[in-house]
């Protein structure tokens, strides 16, 4: 029998200790830390094999296709479809529509496999999923659901079942009975992934798994979850806006650069194939502050327009950025100030990536910088005029990758002139059917979009 031991247990960092403390010596948080009982003995999620070592030349790969779940957007995220024998964390803020995401590419799993899959929530009941399954017009018989927040009896049902796919929302509510605390605890967190993850690797069936988030944007749980996990995926978005974007962090098979783009509707989510149209349908056309950028995100390019405007400051300078990284918005104000001689650092500055868009590449940097200097002078930007490259701390336009594919999606929505950086313009293989203005520094940036 497995020896019975007491633990403490940071709730923050995961941190143990044999007694209780008041303040974590990990993450110096207090009374975070809660006694926990575990049973001693072979870690949870040990995969345990009767094989011996093997050069890893004689190692035998395994041909068998990925699964594709039907739904484009989804399977380009993963890769090209789910890996068998791979577990994927999924993570997104309330109501952002995981539940429906799932749904939906397990339907599309049962249509390309031909086989059952298993959808098991642990927070809404069997009629509360048909509902949500009635909305979205999925009536296959081999979509089976499970209410249930018992990891053992859970698995029991994926062994009486075999499904192609294993679907569990969420992982916060499963509890294994082998661990004396509540659902969502860090110990019953970690002992449901390992034993998911043993479930994955030695029957071979892919897991997705559905994660809660916390105030800060992070998957809740301990660290270790994200280190296990094959793939960590990110529905983000915000719900007031209509589109919905899926974004790896960590993908062991794929690619973590690729980007899935959705538009919620009262049918579910529906792909969206030319998602910089959508973005640029109501783009305002001769306003000053507004710019379009082109942006890579893996091998799909994204015109997106970013909007500034410059105001008079009452008091404090405030600086708002929405679906841009607000320090990156201060450097660039700051390197505008010092090195173009615009007036900005002593007004209030906001910027906003329009359609709920988040931007995280550096080439983003020439379009903001652009939009807000547009703003200040009050002068706009010709409408058919698009930008990028990244902007250094002296002023320099810095070459970026990709060139052709931005240019080949700009020329394909009509755009006749494009101001990018001058390293860029020399070694482009075969210039487009539009007007290019290479620029080394903001300064000349700024005169070719601003005159």
């Amino acid at each position: 029998m497995a020896k019975i031991r007491n633990q403490f247990v940071c709730q923050s960092c995961g941190h143990q200790s044999a007694k209780w403390l008041g303040r974590c010596p990990e993450c110096s948080e207090w009374n975070s830390l809660i006694e926990e009982v575990a049973q001693a003995g072979r870690p949870a999620g040990a995969l345990s094999s009767a094989t011996k070592p093997l050069p890893i030349g004689e190692v035998t790969l395994d041909d068998a296709p990925r699964l594709a779940t039907g739904v484009a957007e989804f399977d380009r995220v993963l890769g090209g479809g789910l890996v068998q024998g791979s577990l994927v964390l999924l993570g997104g803020d309330p109501g952002i529509g995981k539940s429906t995401l799932l749904l939906q590419a397990l339907a599309g799993a049962v249509a390309h496999s031909r086989r059952p899959v298993l959808y098991v929530s642990g927070e809404e009941s069997m009629q509360q999923t048909a509902m949500r399954a009635e909305r979205l017009s999925l009536r296959s018989r081999e979509l089976l659901v499970l209410a249930e927040t018992d990891l053992d009896r859970i698995l029991q049902a994926a062994e009486e079942t075999r499904p192609s796919v294993l679907a569990i929302d969420s992982v916060q509510t499963m509890h294994s009975p082998a661990i004396e605390s509540t659902p969502g605890s860090l110990s019953q967190v970690r002992e449901t992934a390992g034993r998911l993850l043993t479930y994955a690797k030695t029957k071979n069936v892919p897991v997705l798994l559905v994660g809660h988030v916390t105030k800060e944007g992070g998957l809740a749980g301990p660290k270790t979850l994200e280190h296990i996990v094959d793939a960590v995926l990110y529905f983000e978005g915000e719900r007031s806006h209509m589109y919905r974007i899926l974004r790896a962090t960590k993908n062991r098979f794929g690619s973590t650069n690729e980007i899935g783009i959705f538009e919620m509707c009262a049918t579910g989510l529906v792909e969206v194939p030319n998602p910089s149209a959508l973005f640029l349908a109501e783009r305002p056309l001769g306003a000053p502050g507004s710019v379009v950028v082109a942006s890579l995100e893996g091998s799909r390019t994204l015109l997106v327009e970013i909007q500034a405007l410059v105001a008079s400051s009452s008091g404090l300078p405030r600086r708002t950025a929405l679906g841009f990284d607000p320090n990156r918005v201060s450097l660039l104000l700051a390197i505008i100030e010092r090195r173009a001689g615009v007036d900005v650092l002593g007004q209030d500055v906001f910027v906003n990536v329009a359609g709920g868009v988040r931007l995280v590449e550096p080439a983003a940097d020439l379009g903001v910088l652009a939009a807000a200097v547009s703003s200040a002078r009050r002068r706009a930007i010709d409408p058919h005029t698009l930008c990028f490259g990244e902007v250094g701390l002296a002023g320099e336009v810095r070459a970026v990758p990709g060139v052709d594919l931005r240019l080949n999606e700009a020329c394909k929505l009509g755009f006749k002139r494009c101001v990018l950086p001058e390293i860029n313009r020399t070694r482009l293989a075969a210039p487009p059917d539009m007007e290019i203005v290479g620029v080394r520094d903001i300064e000349a940036a700024i005169e070719a979009l601003i005159p």
